[in-house]
């Protein structure tokens, strides 16, 4: 069983409790996001390194005054037309290290595996801003994971949704790399409230790793697939007392499934058969962060297997 992780939680800094944040409070919350990490060092360096075995591609720029972000994803350099098409995305939330540097560990010691099989297209980090600043949120106080929709409101999801789209109904396999961490129930999602006006309300943490499938198509026997290769890794989460996770009722050992499409979520972008999100926890004490990217690895891996067997 899951053991909740509570926080002690007094007002949130920004705004007025029942208030919806205007433009002061966005620009107030905005100026005490901090460069933490370097996206340059951490992944243009890396993915530098890719360019003799992959194609890369520069899907777009954000545009966050004073500061700029290239966007990059990894492609098949053999791509064929005649060949199944797998989607890998990471760092759609900033904070979520595992989903970077789980999707440039894929690509770097995997990705070559596939060629012949499959065209991969990975795209390691949606949202760098959010990435240095080790945040949810972009710039504009924005979460781009629920922000994939026509007339994006985030320079993110916009940016990967121009990428794939013509791709969107030729892809077999979309798996986008996410991590449930402490800091969603201290900070993420009280600032949300805050945001939203609304009154926060303590959750749980999951202890584990878990996936997220799509309940209008959710593939129970691939999410299986995937769960029992990361099992090999790192532990799967229980249910809580509820029988739920997240709030959402476990449909099989490690799995939910939520409404992708109309949430907005990543993971819809495309109308492949087989999608699902990774939650990596990385703040249990049975994990380490090399395991976090294992378990992403092993997750991308087991996900392209399936698809590509079951076609």
């Amino acid at each position: 069983m899951a053991t909740p992780r509570s926080h002690p939680i007094s007002a949130y800094p920004i705004g007025t409790p029942g208030n919806p944040w205007g433009d002061a409070e966005k620009a107030q919350w905005r100026s005490r996001q901090t460069r933490k990490r370097s996206y340059e060092t951490d992944v243009l360096t890396a993915i530098a390194r890719l360019d003799e075995r992959f194609d890369l591609v520069e899907y777009g720029q954000l545009d966050y005054p004073p500061d700029r972000y290239r966007l990059f994803a990894v492609k098949s350099r053999a791509w064929r037309e005649d060949l199944p098409i797998a989607l890998v995305t990471g760092g759609v939330h900033g904070y979520e290290t595992s989903g970077v540097h789980g999707a440039l560990q894929f690509v770097d010691k995997h990705m070559a595996d596939y060629q012949g099989r499959a065209n991969l297209i990975v795209a390691p980090c949606v949202s760098p801003w959010a990435y240095e600043r080790i945040n949810r949120w972009n710039a504009d106080a924005i979460d781009p994971n629920r922000s994939f929709r026509d007339d994006s409101p985030a320079q993110e999801s916009a940016a990967l949704m121009r990428l794939v789209a013509p791709l969107r109904d030729r892809a077999l396999l979309h798996i986008d790399l996410h991590e449930t961490t402490d800091t969603d129930e201290s900070e993420f999602r009280p600032a949300l409230a805050a945001r939203d006006g609304k009154a926060f309300e303590p959750g749980e943490i999951p202890d584990g790793f878990y996936l997220v499938g799509d309940t209008e198509d959710p593939q129970p026997e691939f999410q299986q697939a995937v769960i029992a290769a990361v099992a090999e890794v790192t532990h799967i989460a229980p249910a809580d007392a509820q029988g739920e996770i997240i709030g959402s009722p476990v449909v099989a050992p490690g799995v939910i499934n939520y409404p992708l499409k109309p949430l907005g979520l990543c993971a819809s972008i495309t109308h492949a058969r087989y999608k699902t999100t990774t939650e990596v926890y990385p703040d249990s004490p049975r994990a380490t962060p090399e395991q976090c990217n294992a378990a992403q690895v092993a997750a991308v891996r087991a996900a392209i297997d399936f698809a590509l067997a079951s076609g």
